[in-house]
């Protein structure tokens, strides 16, 4: 039984066909008797509801049932993407496969790094509110988070170097009248420039006053330009500086924690020597700070006062006498009973 086949190629833009054909007959033979011979037959396959045929299949195979009707749609192969000796695609997915396969860092706006390190805490990353302190290296810090962090000994390793309140400067900064306009709150006193990290800022040890590099600079003076406090240079601490400045306040601090130590050394050997309590004789101590067990012990008798009889004067630290009395509580060299 025969079926009725409708033959269309809107790519070619040929006119839809209408044959009857047997189920044995190949879409190769359809194709050579439907198309042209200058044209290139392998160029263009069959389309069955949106399934491609081969050439070499019947009628039958590709689906079309004896005596019935099918609409068969004629059209253009593409070149390449796979299966035809073209390009398979592979490369391309290789490529964006390894562009995900590592996660690139998130970029980081410079602006807000600088911004987040002059208006929040360096440890709880809460926007600075007094009272703020900075510490020997010119960060800054909410004074409460800091001493919470440690009460309760969670200073991170970077911050390692604070070890107590003596380690903390108490900073005192002038608020910004326009800071609701602005970038931060806070301003230089004198030339009114933000404290945002655009312009260089010193705190004085002595005051604790914030005060922009630029208004040190122009105002030659050795006392603060608010509470006219005297300073000096080394009074002048940098804050939020660059890696050459922490580096210089780093060593300044170590060097500054040194010298006590070096003083209590010294200290400590000199009590040792024995050279404190030396005599003109045989102190009895030797140069390692032990007592030598052959050396004459020290007695009292020893440093006897001019015109003093030696069995009084032995007698006020010690009995000089032996005797059968015993000695009570409260009274020496007083026997029992005559009391």
């Amino acid at each position: 039984m025969e079926s009725q086949v409708f033959v269309r190629s809107p790519d070619l833009g040929l006119p839809t066909r209408s044959l009857t054909l047997s189920p044995d007959v190949t879409l190769r033979r359809l194709k050579l008797a439907f198309l042209p011979p200058t044209l290139d037959h392998g160029s263009l396959y069959f389309d069955l509801g949106g399934r491609l045929l081969q050439d070499f299949s019947t009628l039958a195979s590709a689906g079309v049932v004896p005596g019935s009707s099918a609409l068969l749609t004629l059209r253009f192969r593409l070149r390449g993407g796979g299966g035809d000796g073209g390009a398979t695609g592979a490369e391309s997915r290789d490529c964006y496969l390894n562009m995900y396969a590592v996660k690139k860092p998130d970029k980081v706006d410079p602006n807000e790094t600088r911004l987040s390190k002059w208006t929040t805490c360096s440890l709880s990353g809460e926007p600075l509110a007094p009272p703020v302190v900075v510490d020997r290296l010119g960060n800054l810090f909410n004074k409460e988070a800091l001493v919470e962090a440690l009460i309760h000994k969670k200073i991170p390793k970077e911050f390692g170097h604070i070890r107590g309140l003596k380690d903390m400067i108490q900073i005192h900064l002038s608020p910004n009248p326009s800071a609701a306009n602005s970038e931060t709150k806070f301003e230089c006193p004198i030339t009114g420039l933000e404290f945002n990290g655009k312009y260089g800022f010193f705190v004085l040890r002595g005051c604790g006053h914030a005060l922009s590099v630029k208004a040190l600079k122009e105002v030659k003076t050795s006392a603060c330009l608010v509470c006219h406090k005297e300073f000096s240079d080394s009074d002048k601490l940098v804050i939020n500086g660059t890696a050459e400045e922490v580096a210089a306040l780093r060593e300044r601090m170590e060097e500054g924690r040194g010298k006590p130590k070096e003083r209590k050394e010294k200290k400590i050997g000199g009590c040792l020597s024995g050279s404190k309590h030396a005599g003109d004789g045989d102190s009895g101590i030797l140069e390692n700070g032990r007592k030598d067990r052959g050396a004459k012990r020290f007695k009292a008798v020893d440093m006897l006062p001019a015109n003093a009889t030696k069995e009084v004067y032995a007698s006020i630290f010690t009995s000089s006498k032996k005797s059968d009395f015993k000695e009570t509580y409260s009274c020496r060299s007083l026997p029992l009973g005559r009391n």
